[in-house]
């Protein structure tokens, strides 16, 4: 499943947030720079859907706050 996730890099805490049925917002610690909170984004939506890190997937918005992720 496709999901539109809005990414708050540098936050105090790490939390998901589902808007609807494909929108989610993340907010995770690490700050937006060489791949570090997109690893993080990674990590937490794996988490939050009780999945492998493995099955999480960036599909666009490498460098954008607006990503698109698949979970497998």
């Amino acid at each position: 499943m496709k999901y539109f996730v809005s990414v708050k890099a540098g936050s105090s805490q790490e939390k998901v947030e589902q808007i609807d049925q494909y929108h989610l917002k993340v907010w995770v610690r690490e700050v937006a720079e060489k791949g570090k909170a997109n690893r993080a984004v990674e990590k937490v939506i794996a988490e939050h859907f009780q999945k492998p890190k493995s099955q999480v997937i960036i599909v666009a918005g490498q460098s954008s706050k607006e990503k698109i992720i698949e979970v497998i």
